[in-house]
């Protein structure tokens, strides 16, 4: 039985990114109430207003490397509204750099947004959506299956999510919450955008072919509002991937062999120390 998203209210953090805007469009299309929170309020608030009237929509600031932000923002939406019932943990950053060059302070900000970010929006979220016997999700990725080179830190945080949300399903399941993960591949979006033309990322991923063949958005959108529908546990993007996500031990050296080739991961580091 899919559960109804009408008058549901919807947390969306990164809600002006390039997934959370599409996905929040597709929720306002199934009657849902949103509260959109983006690091800079002002675009929140706008993109509320953008949505237009018949949308019952509002922005709010919310930096999700910190707890007491996301703690007010998450309050005063469970005011406005008076509950909150589905919580997407949808702010993230990704981008390709060898461990050779990379600076500690770029590895933790990638954990501290795409990690610790998700943990405390889910925090700052659970008391109301324990209220509401309602669903988290965390957007992922198949990096946490597939671990590509030259991807540590981005890798690592988004196995972290799945592991945070699978201890956390345990914890609330006594509690009628459901909590899941999106495990989208390559999708066009603004970070996306930045990644492209970089030689080293291209080259890495072999200029997004063959495997690493990019999916429409809207493809993204619809398996993340079917996966709230169904509170699901795990959703791949597209669905065929679930095979690598189930099987990631026994099929990881096959994507390996077939994506990694170790010329190919000495040349692509080779490019971006040379840019430096």
């Amino acid at each position: 039985m899919a559960y109804s998203l009408k008058n549901k209210v919807v947390v969306i953090t990164g809600s002006s990114g390039g997934l959370g805007a599409a996905a929040a469009q597709a929720l306002a299309k199934k009657s849902a109430r949103l509260a959109l929170f983006d690091l800079h309020e002002q675009d929140a608030k706008a993109q509320a207003k953008a949505l237009g009237p018949s949308v019952d929509a509002k922005g709010w600031g919310a930096d999700v490397c910190s707890l007491e932000s996301v703690d007010t923002a998450m309050a005063a939406a469970q005011k406005h509204f008076g509950r909150i019932d589905i919580v997407i943990a949808n702010a993230g950053i990704g981008f390709t750099e060898p461990m050779e060059t990379m600076q500690e302070s770029t590895f933790g900000r990638t954990i501290d947004i795409n990690l610790n970010g998700v943990w405390r929006t889910f925090k700052a979220a659970l008391p109301y959506v324990k209220q509401s016997q309602g669903y988290f999700l965390a957007v992922s990725s198949m990096a946490a299956f597939v671990n590509a080179p030259l991807n540590a830190h981005y890798a690592a945080s988004k196995a972290g999510v799945l592991a945070m949300c699978n201890s956390l399903r345990l914890e609330v399941r006594p509690d009628g919450v459901g909590v899941g993960t999106l495990h989208p591949t390559f999708f066009k979006t603004p970070m996306m955008d930045a990644l492209m033309g970089n030689a080293c990322s291209e080259f890495v991923f072999n200029h997004y072919r063959g495997i690493w063949k990019f999916v429409e958005l809207n493809t993204v959108v619809k398996a993340l509002v079917d996966g709230i529908e169904h509170r699901r546990q795990l959703i791949t993007v597209p669905g065929r991937n679930s095979l690598v996500a189930k099987a990631t031990g026994l099929l990881r050296p096959l994507i390996e062999r077939m994506g990694f080739r170790d010329e190919r991961i000495a040349k692509a580091i080779a490019l971006h120390v040379a840019g430096k």
